[in-house]
């Protein structure tokens, strides 16, 4: 933003009146006739003008006007506000209100555009995109800049520069050659001549018996060009069609080698519209099917309890620890397909998981040397809540978290795979496309599934500029413009980006019909497409249809449709989760206290076990299968596995007794009875390790077997081996040996082994990447909007004209005696002044304060611009001067 920017949009010289009643002269004058309301609308809207507080409404308006902000307000515009602004981009500056009418509807009646186009000028003028009365409409010349079409980035309308532009730098002989071939009378000078082609080319009746003596093939030619991009390569000797419209100034050249079709003339073409089909309205999101809302709570409430019992399951596999973190961070490819094996789910589905128990705090990494991810001690917690609050808790850190497993299998900008778990996956859209998407479902009837591709429509409407990143778009090819069957005349047009502020993932898009539709892989689409897969995966939707729940979740209306904004807000998110949980609670299934045992060495749970049962079960038996009812597999390595957590063959035949609504079967009995003989027969100790046994025959046995030469045993008595090997090792080598050995302690005892789980040390959940600066709440806006204000006082207060300049910088400068003599005259007869002010960071201020005392180096008075009573050093302060008027 250049200097004269900010002359003409934000400075007020002094002594200056505020606005005439023709209206306002520049933005910050256009801001200082908003109320308060106006005011904390802007800041609402675009909050990365609150950092910091600006001084003063000066200060507000430049940096409303610098690129970055321009940048972000343009990109959360919806399509129409974005057409609009388009339109006042090609429009003259300034623009009257019925001059931007017919860019839209060419003179016609339009009714549902006109009906729409105060809106979307109010929003403009609201963001401060826009600025000035409905007679002299002024688009901010960075939005102008960002927006107007130049030969490396036309204008998202299709329209090229006009006349005057093009012809820039032209000779006046070749101007005059172009008046004359047009038909026109020639003139003395380039200004005129310019002028006379602007005047054909804007002539509807002129323009017409021109176009009417063109060869059909020219026609053909600006029917290429007409929406866009304006833009062709020719070469050195062009057909005759194309010569023609040279020679008319219906194509001008802007190189050696390129032409471009003048605004005008396009105008003309299009019947003075600037985008070729304009959309006011925001499309509706269609209903693909409707179901009852009990039929959807029951499809959700069940997705809800397989998503938290599959969470529980996967942390349950890594209860010991879990694959080991790559050394870039985030879990290898190898782990991943390991997991996806283990829950039965494709390798996608899998990193939804993982991100979703990583996001909820449930799952990290245990900064061990041999770092392994675990459970954190806030999984413990989980366990122990009902599974309608764990499903709420996931939920919620669902809906903000930022980091998009979708990404995982993809590659960075530098080429790396992207791994679950890992980094760069965090993409601060996710969390407001969620949101939206939810809005937009819960705006349907309830029990209403919407049609993905309608709901998709209705995203890219509200934001057509958002992509992955914000920065400026490389050149895309667009459509040919020879002449029917020729070759020769033009090659190319040179291009067909949608501008300079174009998303990296949507460049090529324009609004008007001008530029490449916009390409699938737009992050915005595919983290919508993956939010609706998310969201019926956890159990936020049933059938496509969001569930009561989830509406209570959101704090949307549970048994009617949203509105259109349909956003949910006034309810605190822990409130908003206990409701949604005990709206689920009844839909889930009651955990069963009973299994049914079978001859075939099974047990078949007909539902969810009770957690007491159901983590004894674990260790008794392997679970096999699992779907509506799960199926466990006894087995010898589970039996022992049983045993070795103290268990006796008794205890778990009273267990099996009690738990089971079948009698026990023999082969199961048998099989109990028959590892419980054996185990603990060999005991494993400490030397490195010993085994001791009270058979020696059975210890020859295992000395003779060559599998036993690893452990490196010797018979140091009849009854004990000696290992060189720690006890555990022993242990594992003689099962894998076929034996069943139990350790035993110091004193002889046998050693239980329980199943103690790993665990990281506390750990938090990841923190979601912020999408710009947070919305500031109702307290900071009315703040900001006093200080503002104070500071805009202070800024513009009328002073007395002292005799000789006092001003540096904005600033009074006065010495120290006659600064201390000014307020202490202020003081004697109650009057304000205007002061400078440096604090001790060095930020210079300007205030109006009225002085009650001056004291010891200070002086005290009550601050106008603070609107509080303040203590300033006097060797801080720059200078000082009287205002004219002493009514603050």
């Amino acid at each position: 933003m250049g200097i004269g920017e900010l002359d003409r949009e934000a400075h007020v010289p002094e002594g200056r009146p505020k606005g005439t009643a023709a209206g306002p002269r520049t933005l910050a004058e256009a801001l200082r006739g908003r109320g308060d309301d106006g005011l904390a609308a802007l800041l609402r809207a675009r909050p990365d003008l609150l950092g910091p507080v600006p001084n003063d409404l000066t200060q507000l308006a430049t940096r409303a006007g610098t690129r970055a902000s321009v940048v972000r307000a343009l990109e959360r515009l919806d399509r129409f506000s974005l057409q609009v602004a388009e339109a006042l981009a090609v429009a003259p500056d300034p623009a009257p209100y019925p001059v931007l009418l017919d860019l839209f509807t060419g003179g016609r009646e339009e009714p549902e555009t006109e009906a729409a186009l105060p809106g979307a000028v109010a929003l403009l003028r609201e963001q401060a995109l826009v600025w000035g009365e409905d007679d002299r409409l002024r688009l901010v010349r960075t939005a102008r800049e960002l927006l107007a079409p130049s030969p490396q980035h036309p204008s998202p309308t299709g329209l090229g520069p006009t006349v005057a532009e093009a012809t820039a730098g032209m000779s006046p002989g070749r101007l005059q050659e172009i008046v004359a071939a047009a038909g026109l009378p020639s003139t003395h000078d380039p200004v005129s001549a310019v002028a006379a082609l602007t005047g054909l080319f804007t002539d509807r009746e002129r323009m017409g018996a021109l176009l009417d003596t063109a060869p059909p093939e020219a026609l053909a030619v600006l029917d290429r060009l007409v929406w866009g991009p304006p833009y062709g390569e020719v070469t050195a000797r062009p057909t005759a069609p194309v010569g023609w419209l040279r020679d008319r100034g219906l194509l001008l050249p802007v190189s050696p080698r390129t032409m471009v079709l003048p605004r005008e003339v396009a105008l003309h073409l299009r019947g003075g519209r600037a985008h070729r089909a304009p959309e006011p309205r925001a499309p509706e999101v269609g209903v693909v099917r409707a179901y009852r809302p009990q039929v959807v709570d029951s499809a959700a409430a069940g997705q809800a309890y397989a998503a938290v019992a599959t969470v529980e399951e996967l942390l349950k596999s890594w209860d010991h620890g879990g694959p080991a973190v790559l050394r870039a961070g985030g879990l290898a490819v190898r782990d991943l397909k390991r997991t996806a094996a283990a829950l039965d789910v494709p390798e996608p589905v899998a990193a939804f998981w993982l991100e979703l128990a990583y996001g909820a705090g449930l799952l990290a990494s245990d900064g061990e040397a041999d770092e392994r991810y675990a459970p954190t001690p806030a999984y413990d917690d989980w366990l122990d809540q009902p599974p309608a609050e764990r499903w709420a808790r996931l939920a919620g850190a669902w809906l903000k978290a930022t980091r998009t497993p979708g990404l995982v299998g993809g590659q960075d900008a530098k080429g790396r795979t992207l791994s679950a778990l890992g980094p760069d996956l965090d993409r601060a859209a996710a969390p407001e496309v969620r949101h939206r998407v939810l809005a937009l479902l819960a705006t349907l009837p309830p029990g209403a599934a919407a049609d993905p591709e309608t709901l998709l429509a209705r995203l890219r409407w509200e934001r057509p500029t958002r992509g992955t990143t914000t920065a400026r778009s490389t050149s895309a090819p667009a459509a040919s413009v020879p002449a029917p069957g020729t070759d020769a005349g033009t090659t190319r047009a040179e291009t067909g980006a949608a501008g300079p502020w174009a998303s990296e993932a949507g460049a090529a898009r324009g609004t008007g019909g001008t530029s490449a539709p916009r390409p699938a892989a737009d992050l915005r689409e595919r983290l919508a497409r993956w939010a609706l897969r998310d969201a019926e995966l956890l159990g936020i939707t049933g059938r496509g249809a969001l569930s009561t729940a989830a509406r209570a979740l959101l704090n949307l209306p549970l048994d009617a449709p949203a509105g259109p904004a349909a956003e949910g807000g006034g309810v605190e998110p822990e409130v908003a989760a206990e409701r949604a949980a005990e709206l689920l609670e009844p839909l889930l299934p009651r955990p069963v206290d009973h299994v049914l045992l079978q001859a075939d060495l099974t047990a078949v749970a007909p539902g969810p076990l009770l957690r007491p049962l159901a983590d004894a079960l674990a260790v008794l038996a392997d679970v096999e299968s699992k779907g509506g009812a799960t199926v466990y597999r006894f087995t010898p390595g589970s039996v022992r596995r049983a045993l070795d957590t103290g268990r006796s063959a008794s205890d778990l035949h009273a267990f099996l007794a009690a738990h089971a609504r079948t009698p026990v079967p023999q082969p199961l009995a048998y099989l109990i009875d028959d590892v419980a003989r054996k185990h603990g027969h060999l005991r494993i100790g400490a030397a490195s390790a010993y085994v001791r046994c009270d058979d020696d025959a059975l210890l020859g046995e295992i000395l003779a077997d060559r599998r036993s030469a690893p452990l490196r045993l010797r018979r140091l008595a009849p009854t004990v081996l000696a290992a060189q090997t720690d006890p555990s090792s022993l242990l594992d080598g003689l099962r894998s040996m076929g034996y069943a050995p139990a350790a035993e302690s110091a004193e002889g005892d046998v050693m239980i082994s329980r199943a103690d789980a790993h665990r990281t040390p506390p750990r938090t959940p990841p923190a979601p990447v912020p999408d710009g600066p947070p919305a500031p709440d109702a307290t900071l806006l009315k703040a900001a909007v006093h200080a503002i204000r104070a500071g805009d006082h202070a800024a513009t207060a009328v002073r007395k004209e002292p005799a000789v300049p006092v001003t540096t910088g904005g600033l009074p400068r006065t010495s120290a005696a006659e600064t201390l003599a000014t307020v202490q005259a202020a003081v004697m007869t109650g009057s304000a002044v205007w002061i400078g002010y440096v604090n001790a960071e060095g930020a210079a201020s300007q205030r109006v304060i009225a002085p009650v005392r001056v004291e010891g180096g200070f002086v005290t008075g009550y601050d106008h611009t603070a609107d509080e009573v303040r203590t300033y050093p006097l060797h801080r302060i720059t200078g000082v001067a009287e205002l004219a008027d002493e009514e603050v």
